[in-house]
């Protein structure tokens, strides 16, 4: 393994930690700023929507740049946001230094990527954006309880001066360990030269298996603490510990899905989204049991993220050689799904549908993505035959995959 995998993976974590971590600390947060929670949530939503900002227009602005400075300079963009937001004493400073650190995500994410699978073999390009992508279930799992608790004991800004210092490793880690271009890896083609990703249909589809597959995981997921506790009766004091096994399930997912991409990616996420409509199903129906809850918990994370290295080594592998701004673009897509979840998700709670209908809800967006990807499947079959549905010839479309990628370069 590339120990250039290792210092991507630590960003990823703090990254990760940055946006999950407020979640935890929102009464602390609204406490000292004297707002609402409502108000305190804005830290979210609008980190949130930095990110689809972010994703989409700094990765076309630093589209003509190397892309190792490029993953510096984004670093630092972290850095400064999170330092804001330590120092802040003002609503509005909290919410300008959460933007800052939230442009630099989806960028990350998704030029991080495509550095990732340019530091490896053609045949483990999934499994090394899986180890990138690792920060960010290590987030979850460790980091989210870890800064809550430090946030708590020491004020919520000592968590954001941790997180700060986690941005400052990770920058060394990578100006010191990620090689300039990655084996084999492409020059940097210009904005004009990475727009070329989105005529491919493939990627437009792929961007749609994200944003409905994902999206559905994540609707269950934001209202899980409702449903544990009006549902399956857990108590509240448990919910951590019960998210900590969801996070479990991440991480195994993140990697296993990895190496089951790199062997047949179409074929991975089919079987992967078949079982997490089942197993959100299931959820829903036995939601009051506490032990089929557990295990639905760690069963929905795995299987919910082990489509993640599949998902963003697609679009790559369709970009017509220019991935960065697709790779981008997959990362806000997630954020897209992210609210569309949430959203649906809320909408029917208060139709009175109970604390089981995210789940539900999120079983039904799941099953759209798996109908999005299985058209998409379908159409890559008849693309390598040279066969279109119509009658006509997909061997242009054929040719877009790993082949325009660079020589060992989602």
């Amino acid at each position: 393994m590339p120990v250039g995998l290792i210092a991507l993976a630590l960003g990823g974590f703090g990254i990760g930690l940055t946006e999950f971590v407020i979640m935890g600390l929102l009464p602390e947060v609204a406490a000292d700023f004297a707002v609402s929670e409502a108000a305190a949530g804005w830290f979210i939503s609008g980190y949130a929507l930095a990110v689809v900002v972010g994703a989409l227009v700094l990765t076309a602005a630093v589209a003509r740049f190397d892309r190792k400075p490029v993953l510096a300079v984004l670093l630092v963009l972290f850095i400064v946001g999170n330092l804001i937001s330590a120092v802040s004493v003002e609503y509005w400073v909290m919410m300008a230094g959460r933007i800052v650190a939230a442009l630099s995500h989806g960028a990350f994410f998704g030029i991080g990527a495509v550095v990732a699978a340019g530091m490896v073999a053609p045949t483990r390009k999934a499994a090394a954006i899986a180890i990138m992508f690792t920060g960010l279930t290590a987030a979850n799992v460790l980091g989210v309880p870890f800064g809550t608790l430090l946030g708590q004991a020491a004020g919520w800004r000592s968590t954001f001066w941790a997180i700060t210092v986690i941005g400052v490793i990770a920058l060394v880690g990578i100006l010191a360990l990620v090689p300039g271009s990655g084996r084999g890896a492409e020059p940097a083609g210009g904005l004009r030269g990475e727009l070329r990703a989105f005529r491919s249909s493939q990627v437009w589809l792929s961007i749609a298996v994200t944003i409905l597959g994902y999206g559905g995981m994540f609707g269950a997921f934001t209202y899980i603490a409702f449903t544990l506790t009006d549902v399956s009766g857990f108590d509240a004091a448990m919910v951590p510990w019960l998210l900590i096994v969801f996070g479990v399930g991440l991480f195994a997912g993140n990697t296993l899905g990895g190496k089951a991409a790199d062997k047949n990616v179409d074929r991975t996420l089919l079987v992967v989204l078949s079982v997490l409509v089942l197993v959100l199903v299931l959820f829903a129906l036995t939601a009051a049991n506490q032990v089929l809850t557990v295990a639905s918990l760690l069963l929905m994370g795995g299987f919910g993220f082990a489509t993640v290295p599949g998902l963003q080594m697609r679009v790559m592998k369709y970009a017509e050689g220019a991935p960065s701004l697709a790779s981008g673009a997959n990362i806000g897509a997630f954020n897209v799904g992210n609210a569309l979840g949430a959203w649906l998700g809320g909408v029917t709670i208060t139709a009175g549908l109970g604390y089981t209908s995210p789940i539900w809800a999120g079983a039904g967006l799941t099953l759209l993505g798996l109908g999005v990807m299985a058209i998409a499947a379908a159409r890559a079959r008849n693309a390598s035959r040279g066969e279109a549905p119509d009658g006509g010839s997909l061997a242009a479309e054929a040719t877009e995959p790993a082949a325009q990628l660079p020589a060992a370069a989602g």
